[in-house]
């Protein structure tokens, strides 16, 4: 639709097909009309270009205006009269057929916005979702909980970097191209059925991580009208999935020597070092392998890593473990580093301590060193609120909390004892030197 500033008066005719079919643009100007005897401002224009299209001219608002009602080839003389009059009546109505218009085509394409946009919202997948939600929450995750994540999503079928056995897929990986839409407590239920049989523990997981999503899912304008109901939290898939079985991997007093014999004999130092030191300090898995070379205070004695309760805490370095920190290579800024993974550091050390404990004879997770760690220290009676304190354990009652302040020299007293009677009872021999940390024998 185009304004004009004045009508252009023309003579009338009845409009017929052939008439509009032999009407063109006298030679010399743009365009030429003509007009239709029958409705007052319907009118056809040519175009020095060869384009024919219905019009219709008035005055709106005391304002001469010209609209285009269509091409000739598209519109007919009957239906071009019908919408011209349609036009008049808006005119005579105060309104103007421009805004209409206007207003119509903002109508339309927001309604097409919206359609589309629930389309979108019904064909969206959960691994589509799920990557938008590890976005949005790494920072506020730690590396393992991360990886956690990543992996209930892999596809598998991958080869494994020291095996020709291809990868399986991931715990989750079979809701992965299921909309979110359909994301049932019947679908969570038939899933929990199927991996519950061949590994609940890590099924237990990753419905606690299923759960999280959906209802982070809950709360995001895009996906609250989608996820209404949270469908991984029904009794039924409680139920198949079944409760942990309460893990008794303590390293008792008589197997540290089988447990140390074992894991001194790993091939890659990196990792014997870092399970001998998981033991002696009863650390949380990954507060220990994300320790760097600047967190090493050989001056002074102590180890600075990330504590799940207090953000950081500040341990002793006890003399065994220093002599095995030293010891070992200096590739980047890790401690514990690794030459292989993607990171520069040690990502998964279980699979080496699973092999080590079964040359021992033993049943441990690496949790259970930190577990091993609060039993032997009973036998120095080393008193609990210090055991805590070097483990990072939130403090238990009003007097640990609010009134003991421990300064790290007397952790030390305590943390270099219980490491001489691990040391003792694992038939290790150790001696510190003065000009350096020196291993006599190891049994």
């Amino acid at each position: 639709m185009a304004n004009v500033k004045q009508i252009i008066p023309a003579k009338k005719v009845d409009l017929t097909s052939g008439k509009i079919s032999s009407l063109k643009c006298e030679e010399g100007k743009s365009r030429t009309y003509l007009w239709d005897k029958e409705v007052k401002g319907l009118g056809i224009i040519a175009t020095a270009a060869g384009s024919k299209s219905f019009i219709f001219q008035a005055k709106i608002q005391g304002k001469s205006a010209r609209l285009t009602i269509g091409d000739v080839n598209i519109w007919n003389i009957p239906d071009a009269r019908a919408e011209a009059r349609s036009l008049q009546v808006q005119i005579d109505q105060g309104n103007d057929p421009r805004k209409t218009e206007a207003d119509k085509k903002l109508a339309n394409e927001a309604d097409k916005l919206i359609k589309k946009k629930q389309e979108a919202r019904e064909t969206i997948t959960v691994s589509e979702v799920w990557g938008n939600y590890l976005n949005a929450r790494k920072r506020y995750w730690g590396d393992r909980h991360y990886n956690d994540h990543v992996e209930m999503m892999l596809t598998g079928g991958e080869k494994r970097a020291r095996s020709d056995k291809l990868t399986d897929p991931g715990v989750l990986a079979s809701l992965a191209a299921v909309r979110l839409i359909d994301i049932t407590p019947e679908r969570v239920s038939e899933w929990a059925l199927v991996e519950g049989t061949t590994r609940a523990g890590r099924a237990r997981l990753a419905n606690r991580l299923l759960k999280a999503f959906l209802s982070w899912c809950s709360d995001q304008p895009e996906y609250r009208e989608i996820v209404i109901s949270n469908a991984a939290k029904n009794k039924n898939t409680r139920e198949i999935l079944g409760k942990p079985k309460a893990m008794n991997d303590v390293i008792q007093r008589e197997q540290l020597s089988l447990w140390f014999s074992a894991v001194k004999q790993i091939q890659n130092p990196v990792i014997s070092a870092y399970l001998q030191c998981l033991l002696l300090t009863g650390a949380r898995p990954n507060e220990l392998l994300t320790i760097r070379w600047e967190n090493m205070d050989f001056k002074w004695k102590n180890i600075t890593m990330k504590d799940k309760v207090e953000g950081i805490r500040v341990i002793p370095l006890t003399p065994y473990m220093g002599h095995l920190i030293e010891s070992l290579p200096r590739r980047n800024e890790w401690v514990f580093s690794s030459v292989t993974s993607q990171s520069g550091r040690l990502i998964d050390p279980h699979a080496a301590h699973d092999k080590a404990c079964t040359t021992a004879g033993l049943t441990m997770t690496l949790y259970g060193l930190r577990k091993s760690f609060a039993t032997l220290s009973e036998w120095i009676e080393m008193p609990a609120g210090i055991a805590a304190q070097i483990q990072g354990h939130k403090p238990s009652g009003v007097r640990e909390k609010h009134y003991i302040r421990r300064p790290l020299d007397l952790l030390g007293v305590w943390h270099n004892k219980i490491e001489a009677w691990i040391l003792e009872q694992a038939a290790i021999q150790f001696v510190p030197s003065k000009s350096g940390l020196r291993a006599i024998t190891a049994t």
